[in-house]
């Protein structure tokens, strides 16, 4: 909530555009590549202004800024949802919807892959149930579930991403807090609940069967 009310004060007083916010907040960045060679989409959940910023700005970014970048080669996505909460910083699912149907045919057959970091029991669930109906079982079998930052130098060059703080701070809670990871309590959910479902290693095969964003 802090970050949202900063971001609106910023806005306000600079009278940037929802495109200029875009960039300033560096929430869809190309960096770095995975140990496959294929070049890094990098997405930061956290930051992202969903109660600001209008579906239609973000499809025109991304067209613009994003996309002719990714239409010529392979490539792969680094989402980190630590820190993400459904109130703040999730656009919706008719939102992510919309934007999905809008990338490039091009762009889509270079997805090669989408490491998802710091997943959710809430976020997991949604794709297990709705994953295929919404994206398709091309991106859906192309997600890589990843609980802790260790695990994702097992598929990323180590020293050519930037990860932010607040991930490596929300690990160090899992470490202390294992019951957070092992029941799946969301980062996303202001009052956690601890859920009596079977453990799951998210970084397992068996993992392909969980979701990859916070829903409400």
């Amino acid at each position: 909530m802090i970050q949202n009310c900063c971001l609106h004060r910023i806005t306000m007083a600079s009278q940037i555009s929802e495109s200029d916010l875009l960039h300033k907040l560096d929430i869809f960045k190309i960096q770095g590549k995975d140990k496959r060679g294929h070049k890094i989409l990098r997405i930061t959940g956290k930051s992202f202004p969903a109660r600001f910023l209008s579906v239609d700005v973000l499809k025109e970014y991304l067209d613009e800024y994003i996309f002719p970048r990714l239409s010529k080669k392979p490539f792969s996505v680094l989402y980190m949802h630590t820190g993400v909460q459904r109130t703040d910083n999730f656009p919706g699912i008719s939102a992510l919807r919309s934007i999905y149907d809008a990338i490039p045919v091009t762009v889509k057959d270079n997805l090669q892959s989408v490491y998802f970091l710091h997943p959710g029991l809430q976020s997991r669930l949604f794709l297990a149930t709705f994953g295929r109906l919404f994206f398709g079982d091309g991106l859906y079998g192309k997600l890589r579930y990843l609980s802790r930052v260790d695990y994702l130098w097992e598929h990323v060059r180590r020293n050519e991403i930037e990860v932010p703080d607040f991930v490596y701070d929300h690990d160090e809670d899992l470490e202390y807090r294992p019951m957070m990871m092992e029941y799946g309590l969301d980062s996303d959910d202001p009052h956690p609940r601890v859920y009596t479902a079977p453990a799951v290693a998210v970084d397992s095969p068996s993992a392909s069967i969980y979701s990859m964003r916070c829903i409400s």
